[in-house]
């Protein structure tokens, strides 16, 4: 198995350690805003490495929504790319840890109403969303 390699971003580092270490228990709000986050454990595409993702706790049942916003970058995150490489993720929602399958969303309605929840949990990605001029990529990561 390929090791874990962390993130070169310091804060994403240090909030997935101190999410990990605790067991879920500590780190769970991004960057302590009280917005709930997941960690997303996937497969370097280029690499094979072992990545390790905060994103934002969008649940719809039991599946996520994975908005790749990166802040309104003109970039899509890494991540996108280790997802349509290989669609196999882990979850992490504080105690829980649920292997499971990302599909990107490519129908127009099914997004909108993604986007819908995604937004009532995160409002910034509407921000983010008029920063930028490319279609911010969603995913669902469901239950394999």
């Amino acid at each position: 198995m390929t090791e874990y390699k962390p993130s070169p971003v310091r804060w994403v580092r240090e909030q997935v350690e101190l999410y990990e270490s605790s067991g879920g228990t500590q780190g769970t709000e991004l960057l302590d805003t009280g917005m709930p986050v997941i960690i997303v454990t996937h497969r370097g595409n280029q690499t094979g490495a072992i990545r390790k993702t905060p994103l934002m706790r969008v649940k719809d049942g039991d599946s996520y929504v994975l908005v790749a916003s990166q802040g309104g970058a003109p970039n899509n995150p890494v991540w996108v790319y280790n997802l349509r490489a290989n669609a196999d993720v882990e979850i992490r929602d504080k105690t829980e840890v649920t292997p499971m399958r990302a599909r990107e969303v490519q129908d127009a309605e099914e997004r909108q109403r993604l986007w819908a929840l995604a937004t009532a949990a995160f409002p910034p990605y509407e921000d983010y969303r008029a920063k930028t001029s490319r279609t911010i990529p969603v995913f669902v990561a469901e239950p394999t």
